[in-house]
């Protein structure tokens, strides 16, 4: 019976979309329900992923211009030519385990790729997207 309430949790957070959630993750998507945070939306991440902002050179930038868009391979950044480990879990399990990194990095991301911060809700939206990747 314990194997069946197991299989049935793990069935229900693959449908879910986040089957690598992490003690970090669900830590702070409590944090950005919190903050006012009602409805996560992974297809609006997805969309926001390449969603394109202004760069402070005034280059054309998104999430994907550095980190693209097959989550399994690594991405490369776009001026120092530095890798970026891939951003799925499936490929690289330490992605979305620590949650000073994942603010840090969005902060820093965001602010490139934007020229702001993310909101609650746009964080939100991004973790349940890549989660699911």
């Amino acid at each position: 019976m314990k194997t069946l309430h197991t299989l049935m949790i793990v069935g229900a957070l693959a449908l879910s979309g986040t089957a690598h959630a992490t003690p970090a993750t669900d830590a702070l998507l409590a944090k950005y329900k919190a903050e006012g945070v009602t409805k996560i939306d992974a297809a609006k991440g997805k969309a926001d992923w390449t969603k394109s902002g202004k760069s402070e050179d005034g280059e054309a930038i998104s999430c994907s211009s550095c980190h693209g868009t097959d989550f399994s391979k690594a991405g490369k950044h776009r001026k120092t030519h530095k890798v970026i480990e891939p951003m799925s879990p499936r490929a690289n399990p330490e992605r979305f385990t620590d949650e000073k990194k994942i603010e840090k990095w969005f902060k820093r991301n965001c602010n490139d790729a934007w020229g702001r911060e993310c909101t609650a809700q746009e964080k939100a939206d991004f973790l349940t997207f890549l989660l699911a990747q």
